[in-house]
């Protein structure tokens, strides 16, 4: 498995959707976006995209280049056309209108609508949290067939629809950054542990005839994930489906909104919000911190595992894996480098590039 420093990856991807006909900033902005994913743990939505992102950019379903598009301008209201452009850049255009108008008023409720990928919705919470906000965004998937089974159901009916919502840090706490699908697993996971030929847990995923397995291949043969907290976990994500795929006006997953490619594109709803409009800056920090303080301090259930809080564990593999490199499995980096050669770079090169062999 080959083990890739941070800053050659994002070369790596970089080279990559530059070849694919990005210019400007986007190609930096995909690369840091991915690689970031991989830095915090979340390797579903790192570098392992890259395939699926530029063979949608060869069939015409991923616009590169494209920019964020107001539709709806209304003061705190507003409605953002993704125009089925990298997710790396629609979001961080998005976010910075949405930031810009909670300053002025207060608040902000911002949709995006049909975005390809937006990847890690954690990083536009983040975005926010920089900034001083608080920020919630439900997300829903349309333009390729579901892939989460409802409560007491047996096939897939929608995507894993994630929910999210960030704070931000205190002088004495990091942001907090709460980020989860509302299936069991998010699809992307399911991907790596196929492509390192690991079996996923018991309780996750149907096979096509809607019985239970531990089979990765299951998903991507007309199975299912499961929805997390059973019906809990499937309201939430039916919510997210009309809250991100109505009020955006993007449209929910359903066989009429399928493509012909299999495409993912992504509707958001995000409501930013400037907490000093509500309370102190001092109250906000001295209640975080308090209530930080009381819920890690409870005995830990298993010794070497104490309480955490949301964003502990993506900190604790960022410091990790910026240390000693960012682990990518042998599958995935054989799907990156046969990427690279459907845009003309050949092997030898991109091994080059990410510290792996000397160019050719």
């Amino acid at each position: 498995m080959p083990v890739i420093n941070e800053d050659k990856l994002r070369a790596v991807v970089r080279d990559i959707v530059s070849a694919a006909g990005s210019s400007g900033e986007e190609p930096q902005q995909v690369a840091d976006n991915l690689v970031y994913a991989n830095l915090t743990g979340h390797d579903s939505h790192g570098v392992g995209m890259l395939p699926r992102y530029i063979r949608a950019v060869k069939n015409g379903e991923l616009r590169v280049n494209a920019q964020a598009q107001v539709l709806v301008d209304d003061g705190p209201m507003m409605v953002i056309d993704g125009q089925a452009g990298y997710g790396q850049v629609i979001g961080l255009q998005a976010m910075d209108l949405g930031i810009a108008r909670a300053r002025e008023h207060g608040v902000c409720v911002l949709t995006i609508r049909r975005s390809f990928h937006l990847c890690r919705i954690g990083a536009w919470g983040e975005q926010c949290a920089r900034a001083g906000m608080v920020s919630m965004h439900h997300v829903n998937l349309v333009g390729r067939h579901g892939l989460v089974a409802p409560y007491a159901g047996s096939d897939a009916r929608y995507s894993t629809n994630p929910y999210c919502c960030v704070l931000p840090a205190t002088d004495n706490n990091p942001i907090t950054a709460l980020d989860f699908a509302t299936a069991m697993v998010a699809q992307g996971k399911v991907r790596v542990a196929r492509n390192k030929g690991e079996q996923m847990p018991e309780g996750m995923l149907l096979d096509a005839k809607g019985q239970p397995t531990t089979d990765p291949n299951a998903t991507f043969e007309g199975g299912a994930l499961r929805p997390f907290g059973a019906h809990k976990g499937y309201g939430m994500a039916f919510v997210n489906e009309l809250l991100a795929g109505v009020l955006s006006g993007g449209g929910t997953c359903r066989p009429e909104t399928n493509r012909e490619h299999d495409c993912i594109l992504n509707n958001m709803l995000s409501i930013i919000i400037d907490p000093k409009r509500l309370i102190s800056g001092d109250y906000y920090a001295s209640e975080v911190d308090a209530t930080i303080r009381h819920v890690k301090a409870s005995p830990a259930l298993e010794a070497g595992k104490p309480v955490l809080v949301p964003g502990d564990p993506e900190r604790a593999t960022h410091a990790s894996r910026s240390n000693g490199g960012i682990p990518v499995d042998d599958e995935t980096w054989r799907e990156i480098v046969e990427t690279a050669a459907l845009v003309g770079i050949d092997a030898a090169c991109i091994e080059a590039a990410a510290g792996l062999a000397k160019a050719a």
